[in-house]
């Protein structure tokens, strides 16, 4: 996954200001209480954050 697909998934999942939100605001525990935003900048790849993302929000499996 790139970056520009996770952007697009995010948007269209959470809708723009959630996911701008979600970006610098939660914590995920997979990767050391980082936000998706540091994780993304340590070099965590995009598809890994999405994964996170979608088990810490209850996202249906089909969207991963």
């Amino acid at each position: 996954m790139r970056l520009t697909e996770f952007s697009e998934q995010m948007t269209e999942q959470f809708g723009t200001q959630r996911a701008d939100s979600m970006l610098v605001d939660h914590f995920l525990v997979d990767f050391g209480g980082r936000t998706p935003a540091q994780a993304l900048d340590d070099g965590i790849e995009p598809r890994e954050v999405w994964l996170a993302l979608c088990r810490d929000f209850d996202v249906p499996r089909e969207r991963w």
